[in-house]
């Protein structure tokens, strides 16, 4: 299941949940139900909207090897998906 990234107005906070992609939160009090977190002293109908973020970053220092793999041509695959298995 995705996960989105959900920005409240009212505190600022910013709270990651996993949800099927048809469904949007719409305020603090669903967000948190979805999140397991406490609402604290946010109403719980205050809105909340639904952040536009890209993929994880991915770089050769978060891969256990150290070292990132190349395309076997030694240049990036036009396609952006390199053949290698």
């Amino acid at each position: 299941m995705p996960t989105y990234d959900y920005r409240c107005d009212a505190n600022d906070r910013v709270i990651e949940v996993a949800h099927r992609m048809s469904e949007t939160l719409a305020n603090w009090g669903e967000l948190c139900e979805r999140a397991g977190i406490e609402m604290g002293d946010t109403p719980s109908d205050a809105p909340v909207h639904r952040l536009a973020t890209g993929g994880n970053v991915v770089s050769s220092n978060s891969l256990g090897s150290g070292t990132a793999p190349a395309c076997s041509t030694g240049s990036c695959c036009p396609t952006g998906v390199c053949g290698l298995n």
